[in-house]
């Protein structure tokens, strides 16, 4: 008997370490954490890793250098995470003509993938990633058109610093036809990638441009850091008061001015959130096998102007938002 309980137990034992899930090792790809909108990703992965090392995972943060290359650039990090032998995967889509291809070779090697920020759940599906978590990026740029007529805008540019960006250039498409569906007009400001992050360059952009055309009445940039050079060329110009501002995501700088109303609002799609729940989904899916039945995790849009901003400025202080 002491025989064929021994063999039981060696025999159980095999056949647990068989069954064992490695824990969750996960790479996410993003942006510079010293632009305002990724060190807000930064910390939703920094504050997700807590759980997931505590249940003996990791989570590594694979970081663009520039966003010259944008496409290219992101695809190979998502090759260099495969590399490293992780088990989840968590990127922005945000080239699919340059990424798509890396993306769907990381889910055939048997890697889970969610697509975080720019995408969408047609495209997760396509590629055949798990969920999408972020905001509809054409959805937001719509409210942000629509939001402008409804302040009475007719003329509108959307001044987009990293164009061919599929998420960049999905909120301009919004923009435009949210503003043409009240009865305006829009069209798109595209500046060189390098200019991404440049307050000079955005600032010079924005003023010449309003001074060649005195009939637009509403800008709207596709960052926060965009709006805070924007803003300055806006006041260069002559235009403070005249011409109606507004941008995608939140900064401090730029809740203070809606707060004095030189800027008229923002679109937040809350980057905390998308990252916190994106490595907590994929790290619970990796080690529990849980799947959410939510199919996009939608965090936004949301428009912040004077009738919220006291209520907004609290987490942008605590870096959350």
């Amino acid at each position: 008997m002491k025989h064929i309980a021994a063999a039981v137990l060696a025999t159980s034992t095999i056949m647990l370490g068989a069954t064992c899930v490695e824990a969750a090792n996960i790479a996410v790809v993003g942006g510079k954490t010293d632009d305002e909108f990724w060190s807000r990703i930064k910390k939703g992965v920094d504050d997700a890793r807590l759980v997931v090392e505590k249940n003996g995972g990791s989570v590594s943060y694979l970081q663009l250098q520039t966003y010259d290359n944008l496409g290219p650039d992101a695809a190979q990090l998502v090759r260099t995470a495969m590399s490293q032998g992780v088990t989840g995967i968590v990127v922005p889509d945000w080239v699919p003509e340059a990424e798509d291809e890396a993306i769907k070779a990381a889910v055939q090697a048997g890697i889970k993938v969610i697509l975080m920020n720019a995408g969408n759940i047609e495209k997760a599906r396509e590629l055949g990633a798990i969920n999408y978590v972020g905001s509809d990026e054409y959805v937001a740029g719509k409210a942000g058109g629509e939001y402008l007529g409804s302040k009475g805008a007719k003329n509108v540019i959307c001044v987009n610093t990293v164009p061919g960006a599929a998420n960049q250039e999905a909120r301009c498409k919004g923009v435009i036809d949210g503003i043409t569906a009240k009865g305006g007009q829009g069209k798109q400001l595209p500046l060189p990638a390098t200019s991404f992050g440049d307050q000079t360059a955005i600032a010079e952009a924005v003023k010449a441009t309003l001074i060649q055309d005195d009939s637009i009445d509403g800008i709207i940039n596709v960052s926060a850091t965009d709006a805070d050079a924007a803003a300055s060329g806006i006041n260069q110009a002559g235009k403070v008061g005249k011409v109606s501002h507004g941008t995608f995501d939140l900064n401090a700088s730029g809740l203070a001015r809606i707060k004095d109303g030189t800027q008229t609002f923002a679109i937040d799609q809350q980057p905390y959130l998308q990252s916190i729940l994106s490595v907590t989904l994929l790290a619970s899916h990796l080690d529990y096998g849980t799947n959410l039945p939510t199919a996009p995790v939608l965090t936004g849009p949301g428009i912040v102007d004077a009738s919220n901003i006291d209520a907004t400025m609290a987490g942008v202080k605590s870096g959350a938002r």
